[in-house]
Formats: structure tokens, sequence, C-alpha cells
């Protein structure tokens, strides 16, 4: 096993179990006991991938790390390196169950080679992510800074009483906005040139109250859809409800964690859905309502409703149909 510790320019690397002796390896050479650093380019990761082979190790472990880790994850999957890619909370939570309060880069590195190993024995690998599916999701977050940039101007405009200024801000609301209207449009457009992927839209479309918007995040950034459990698919966006209890205190439950991008489309499709196009979720907010719950937490349960909607019809590949209507 190795860990990597990935940084804008560098990545530092560790060994676990480390050799009994040696050196920090240096490019084309056999890596030693002690981590070692290389570049955080195609040449060090080329470098990398060699040094690794000749040292025996066959899995990588990475932080995720705002996308410097894609890079080095993509040749080290191309050279036949098993590549998994863990959570910083992860990671943390390894070094306090081990006390560990040293931070610095070559220490995390052997944090990730350990904890690598640990998480190898209990979870197999997943499968790498569809190079497609990578491509589409950074355009979904072009145009959600194209949207808040919008909103951010429109805020602004609020608060302005210049002409020429207010003048200015409003070109830059009708820009922003205008920009995300022909990328949102563009992205359904190459995604509908993928056979597959344009199956999966068409039956998330055809769930009344999610639009284009929303199943187009659905399919990009959440492609397990359809081979989870409806608790699974709620986990992973974020839509679960985790008890808080204990001994005879009962507390509150609260959703966390998950994909927050997916989690907000799905909460923003569930207002306009649950009281006016999706007739089932209607029926399940004012049945909420009428039992104590409330708008929040009504509007929380039709968008998980929403997802397991989703989850059904990827999983049974036939277009969503209403309870009512005879099979």
């Amino acid at each position: 096993m190795a860990g990597i510790d990935v940084g804008k320019a560098f990545l530092d690397i560790a060994l676990h179990p480390a050799p009994p002796h040696g050196s920090p390896a240096k490019p084309g050479s056999k890596p030693g006991s002690k981590p070692w650093q290389v570049a955080n380019t195609v040449e060090g990761w080329d470098a990398l991938a060699a040094q690794l082979t000749a040292a025996g190790v066959t899995c990588v472990g990475l932080e995720a790390s705002g996308g410097y880790e894609r890079g080095v994850a993509d040749a080290l999957r191309a050279r036949g390196l098993e590549v998994r890619l863990h959570q910083p909370l992860q990671v943390k939570a390894f070094a306090e169950m081990h006390l560990r309060r040293a931070k610095n880069d070559r220490l995390d590195a052997r944090l990730i080679a350990a904890f690598t190993a640990l998480r190898a024995e209990y979870q197999d690998a997943r499968a790498a992510p569809d190079p497609r599916l990578r491509a589409f999701a950074d355009r979904l977050v072009f145009i959600d800074q194209a949207i808040e940039d919008a909103s951010r101007a429109k805020l602004r405009l609020e608060h302005q009483l210049e002409p020429r200024l207010r003048r200015q801000l409003e070109a830059d609301a009708r820009r922003a906005g205008d920009r995300a209207a022909r990328e949102l449009a563009r992205l359904a457009a190459e995604l509908r040139a993928q056979p597959d992927l344009a199956e999966r839209l068409d039956l998330l479309l055809s769930i009344p109250g999610l639009g284009e918007k929303t199943a187009l995040r659905l399919v990009v950034q959440m492609p397990e859809l359809g081979r989870l459990s409806r608790e699974q698919a709620a986990s992973l966006a974020g839509l679960a409800p985790f008890d808080h209890d204990s001994g005879k205190h009962a507390g509150e439950r609260h959703i966390a964690g998950g994909r927050a991008r997916v989690r907000t489309a799905l909460y923003t499709a569930a207002l306009p859905a649950s009281y006016r196009w999706n007739p089932a979720l209607v029926a399940l907010r004012t049945r909420l309502q009428a039992r104590g719950k409330t708008h929040k937490q009504a509007l929380i349960a039709c968008a998980r409703k929403l997802l397991i909607y989703a989850n059904t019809v990827l999983a049974r590949g036939t277009p969503w149909r209403p309870a009512t209507e005879p099979a």
C-alpha cells in the first residue's frame, strides 16, 4: 500500500508497511522507508508510477483535494494501480483515533497509507469514475457559479441607487443568467449524444416535478442511482434523517453529509413539485403538515421521496407511473 498527500505543487508519498531501511527515493529509483516527494506534474506522475511499481505497490490511497488529485489518480490508474479516494473527514477521524496531533505533509502521507491499508481489509474498491461524467460535473459547477453570479448582482442591485451603477449590475446579472442558460442547453445536448446517458435522463424526466436541470444533476453527480437501496440513496444525497438518541433521550432527527449540490437541487425541485406538479408529493406534503411537521421538514421528506422515485425508475428501466395507475 502507499499513501499520497496531495498538494497543489507537490505530492508526498509514503509506503505501508514501510521497508525496514532505505532513503527517500529519487526519480527512477526504488522508494525507501522514508516518505519522499515528487512534483504534481505529468513528469512527476510518470516518475511516481514507475517508483511505486518498482516497490511492488498495488494500491494507492489519496485524499480528495479540490481537484488537485485528479491528474495523479488518472495516471496511476492508467499504469494498472488501484486508486482509492478518501474523504478528508475519514482520514482526520483515523488520526484522532490514534491520538495523532503532529501534522505535516510527510506525516499525512504515512497516515493516508495506513488508513488505506486498514480500509482495504473490509471494503472493496470502487470502480474508476466515468471520465465523461467528470467533465459534465465540471460544467455543472460552472453553471452553478454563473447562477450564483447573477444572484449576487441582483442582491447588490437592491442596495444601489446610482443609475450608472444600477445599469452595470443589471447587465452583469443578465450576462450571468444568459451564460448559465446557454451552458445548460449545451450540456444537455452533449449528454444526449451519449445513448446510455440519454436513456437515464429520459427516465428521470418522466417523473412529474423533476425538471431538466435537476435530472441532469442526478445523471451526472449520482451515477450510482438505480443500483442502490432507498436508504443508501438518501444517505448518499444527504437526505437521510439520522438518529440522535441516548438512553431515555430521543433527540430530533437531522439530515447531514452527502452530496450538497444534489441535495440542494432536490430540495429546490421539491417545492413546486409538492405544491403543484406531482400529485403524490402534494398528498405527502399535505399529510405531513397535517400531522404537525414544519414546512421545511415536509419539503425535506418530499425531496427524499423524489430521490426514491428517481432511484426506482432507473432500477426498473421504465418510466415513472403513479401508484394509482393500473399495471
